[in-house]
């Protein structure tokens, strides 16, 4: 790129708090000269389209439509925002793009599609906007988004809960928004919850100017996916804060598949949240992950943990992966672990330690070893791919 050419730094708002969003997009475009506002709307999907539009602290400053691609309303939006960034790059005037997604729409994909186009744009921010007081009610909410008019695409199967949760988890800041006219306005318990769920984000008040600076601070979209893959995420931390806790629960001992299998409704509706990695006893290979919210658990396979690979292939493994591994590497079983984080108003810690640990393997099962493990019953063969 030519040196002279004119670089648009860009920044992700994202969430599904429609007002809260708005308020900082708003706060940014009449704090930080030259900034402007990018938004693609998905609601009318419905109709084949999706509706873009421009503004700046002075309003709008143009719109337009982009159809849909192959039915899907989120796909549509990723092909028309990079060109429409690149337009307003080349035309120069501007300081800063912020791209405010539509609610359902998650930071991680948008974030990786504007790093990958490269100059001119500089992505330098990602946030989540949110009212405090509707994290509880947002990660309670297990309704489809299709039930709720907030699928992206037709074939869209997520839920409000675990879409919250990763627009939550993702950024490295998070933009706060109370309505102290609120019935509810939120509480201690409600701060103290969205602190816990968001370990190394930055909290800023909206209204209190410093929005702009913090989306022009700088983000690397590789540490911010590695934050987020279940061998290496950056999980909450033990904490108990006006009746929130989290619970932290580590073992070097693998699950039994079966006691495991039986227990998944309990554990899964124990928290408001709940993450991590776990291992199995007859898929001594295979990490898997961990994701609830909203009373439904999410089991997936996230590749083999490193001390399954031969040595060769360690090169090939991000540095963050291998860091990760060493800080639970353990002399017979290298980096194989149970490492589940469960964060709830109202947690029984007491009842979850029991339930989790009641599902290890008994001394006399672990003492049998590996090739008597791999012959346990294939419980999750239901969730999973058979083991074969």
């Amino acid at each position: 790129m030519n040196r002279d050419e004119p670089r648009l730094a860009v920044a992700i708002v994202g969430g599904l708090h429609a007002d809260a969003r708005r308020a900082a997009v708003e706060e940014v475009l009449r704090t930080v000269p030259g900034s402007i506002a990018l938004h693609h709307d998905l609601s009318a999907a419905a109709d084949g389209a999706v509706r873009r539009s421009v503004r700046d602290a002075s309003g709008s400053l143009g719109s337009g439509e982009a159809p849909l691609v192959n039915g899907c309303a989120c796909c549509a939006l990723r092909e028309d925002m990079v060109p429409e960034l690149l337009r307003l790059a080349a035309g120069g005037g501007h300081r800063l793009a912020v791209v405010e997604l539509w609610d359902s729409v998650e930071p991680q994909a948008m974030a990786a599609v504007i790093a990958a186009e490269g100059a001119p744009l500089e992505l330098t921010g990602a946030a989540t906007a949110i009212d405090p007081a509707l994290t509880v009610p947002y990660l309670s909410n297990g309704d489809d988004l299709a039930e709720v008019g907030l699928a992206a695409a037709l074939t869209d199967q997520r839920t409000v809960a675990d879409t919250f949760a990763r627009q939550l988890e993702y950024p490295t800041v998070i933009a706060v928004v109370e309505d102290d006219t609120s019935e509810e306005p939120a509480d201690d318990g409600d701060h103290a919850l969205l602190t816990q769920l968001t370990p190394g984000a930055r909290q800023v008040r909206v209204g209190d100017g410093d929005m702009g600076a913090a989306l022009l601070a700088g983000f690397d979209v590789e540490a911010a996916a590695a934050r987020q893959h279940p061998a290496c995420a950056l999980l909450p931390q033990e904490r108990d804060d006006h009746g929130v806790s989290t619970f932290v629960w580590r073992r070097d001992r693998p699950f039994h598949p079966g006691r495991l299998y039986e227990a998944l409704e309990d554990l899964s509706c124990a928290a408001a949240r709940s993450r991590g990695r776990f291992w199995l006893a007859d898929r001594g290979d295979t990490l898997l992950s961990w994701d609830a919210a909203g009373g439904a658990l999410c089991v997936e396979p996230a590749g083999p943990w490193l001390a399954a690979l031969p040595d060769a292939a360690w090169e090939m493994v991000p540095a963050e992966r291998r860091v990760a591994a060493s800080l639970d590497w353990h002399p017979e079983h290298g980096d194989r672990c149970q490492h589940l984080t469960f964060t709830s108003p109202g947690l029984d810690r007491d009842g979850l330690l029991a339930l989790l640990d009641s599902c290890l393997l008994t001394d006399a099962e672990y003492a049998a070893g590996p090739d008597a493990w791999r012959e346990l019953p294939h419980a999750f063969d239901k969730l999973l791919a058979p083991v074969s």
